[in-house]
């Protein structure tokens, strides 16, 4: 059974460097989405960071997606990776989670 993540994006620039690699970053989250490893990301509010939720088959596997991140490859941005388990989830998540 794949594991639950949240990856915390935590920026270590200002946001304006940050922004230099917005694109690469989404085009590198929508790899994850098409490839069936994420669920859900975005930006925190204030945007000092991002959250993004996936699942992965080892907590190697998300270490290894967060490494690859544009934020990550151009130093302004770390990982804090959580596993977690969802005893409940709405309905609509059942394929999310079964598959």
């Amino acid at each position: 059974m794949k594991k639950l993540f949240v990856c915390k994006v935590n920026y270590t620039q200002p946001f304006e460097q940050v922004e230099q690699f917005l694109a690469e970053h989404r085009a590198y989250l929508a790899l994850g989405y098409n490839n069936g490893k994420l669920l859900a990301s975005g930006p925190r509010n204030p945007k000092d960071g991002g959250l993004i939720i996936g699942r992965f088959d080892t907590k190697d596997e998300v270490l290894a997606f967060a490494k690859d991140d544009p934020f990550c490859i151009h130093g302004v941005a770390l990982y804090e990776i959580i596993e977690f388990e969802a005893v409940l989830h709405a309905d609509c998540l059942h394929s999310f989670f079964n598959t």
